[in-house]
């Protein structure tokens, strides 16, 4: 990590950051001068900090605020090392940490804990997870009074209504993607089709699967951090709300995911378009898991107003081969990438708890030896199925109480996600629509 800094000496500063509860950065700056004091010794900062509400809040009545003392954890870097800050105007690099307690143990209440806890699951059982992620977003003017798709860089103009999939789209801001795709590289996140999306103003990128889960959950958190990020050099904003329009599509982030054995073979591939006894499991505990685990994929009060039928997100609890409408899709093609799709989860989550929570109730299928009902066929918002919590608070209350989520998590994450949501319930019922937009659309 020091030779990063003795081959970058234009990086005067640094920051130092983990990701809270709900995804977002805490963290220093420091001079780049002392940075070898935290890469050999660490940092220090209340275990608190990685339990704020969304305003960044203290959580009232933690036990991690006054009853400790407020006391500090110890933060060290991850494998991921220094990297660029390519939305900075002055050259800087952000080295990610995750917080310990100082006899070394993980601090449990740490997000990208709780994903190393389940991967150490899946490691104990010769198992590996191959994670992929797919990123929808909105470039938005929010200049003005009212939310609009920016004008192109290129002409000067507006567009007028949604174009899926048109190359047009893409082109009229090709400096920003373009701007895009250096900081990906640059930051080593493996950034691979975009496309233009329904919405307006909408987008979505891919990233590459790989055998490192909290790789991929490091990638989609960069990724975001480094999409605002740049936005803002070129003039506009970048949302992964879950529904910045009220009548345009919402942003989602689809995860993809197999399972490799010992021998690098994917337990999910029989060899024939049904797939493994493990595939059917592994969906079986997805399912299973899906109503308890929805706090995680809807974290925030916007993320229900996407969960409607007919919007391009699952309502509900089903799954099949090749289908969008299904909360589960088992996509075709080659056996030997045979994989599920898990579609719920909006773009305003936390990328190491959502993947967290997909990957354990996997597992928890596998171990169980559960099985799924049949797949079903055609349109799943015309059929009679079980559906997704469609309230905030309930998903909160199901996620506390859960058994499944119990086998899952910590019982200290779980305690701490459950105050976090309940405060922020409390405060965003004081909020009107307009003001919740503007809290969530940079934040998020």
């Amino acid at each position: 990590m020091r030779d990063w800094l003795r081959e970058h000496p234009e990086v005067k500063t640094i920051r130092v950051a983990a990701a809270d509860l709900n995804g977002q950065a805490r963290g220093k700056r420091i001079p780049a001068r002392f940075a070898t004091k935290v890469v050999t010794e660490g940092t220090r900062f209340p275990y608190s900090v990685l339990n704020l509400d969304i305003w960044g809040e203290d959580i009232e009545g933690s036990p991690l605020v006054f009853e400790s003392g407020d006391a500090d954890g110890v933060l060290k870097p991850t494998e991921r090392g220094f990297l660029p800050m390519p939305w900075l105007e002055a050259p800087t690099a952000l080295l990610p940490i995750w917080m310990f307690h100082e006899d070394g143990r993980p601090f449990e209440g740490d997000p990208r804990q709780a994903l190393a806890r389940v991967l150490a699951a899946y490691a104990g059982r010769g198992l590996t997870p191959v994670v992929a992620t797919e990123l929808e977003f909105y470039l938005i003017d929010d200049s003005g009074g009212e939310l609009r798709v920016p004008p192109s860089p290129r002409s000067g103009k507006r567009r007028p209504g949604a174009d899926t999939l048109a190359l047009r789209a893409l082109d009229a801001f090709d400096r920003f993607f373009t701007d895009l795709y250096d900081g990906c590289e640059a930051m080593d996140i493996p950034a691979d089709t975009a496309i233009s999306e329904a919405g307006l103003g909408q987008f979505e990128i891919n990233l590459l699967h790989g055998p490192d889960a909290l790789k991929a959950a490091d990638d989609a958190w960069l990724f975001k951090m480094l999409v605002k990020g740049l936005a803002r050099r070129h003039g506009f904003a970048a949302s992964f709300m879950a529904k910045p329009y009220p009548d345009q599509s919402g942003n989602g982030m689809h995860i993809h995911f197999s399972v490799l054995d010992r021998k690098g073979r994917n337990v999910f591939d029989n060899g024939g378009p049904e797939g493994s006894e493990a595939l059917h499991q592994a969906l079986a505990g997805c399912l299973a898991a899906m109503p308890d685990a929805m706090l995680l994929f809807a974290p925030h009060a916007n993320s229900y107003e996407r969960l409607v039928p007919g919007a391009h997100a699952p309502t509900g609890i089903a799954w099949a081969h090749e289908n969008r409408t299904t909360a589960l899709r088992v996509p075709s093609g080659a056996t030997a990438a045979r994989r599920i799709e898990h579609r719920v989860s909006g773009g305003d989550i936390n990328p190491y708890l959502t993947i967290a929570g997909v990957l354990g109730a996997a597992l928890l299928g596998m171990e169980d030896g559960l099985a799924p009902p049949p797949p079903i066929t055609g349109n799943a918002y015309a059929q009679d199925l079980p559906q997704l919590p469609a309230s905030w608070i309930e998903a909160v209350e199901r996620f506390a109480a859960s058994p499944l989520m119990a086998r899952i998590f910590a019982p200290e994450l779980i305690r701490n996600l459950a105050l976090t949501k309940r405060q922020e319930i409390h405060y965003m019922a004081e909020l009107s629509p307009e003001e919740a937009v503007e809290l969530y659309l940079d934040t998020v």
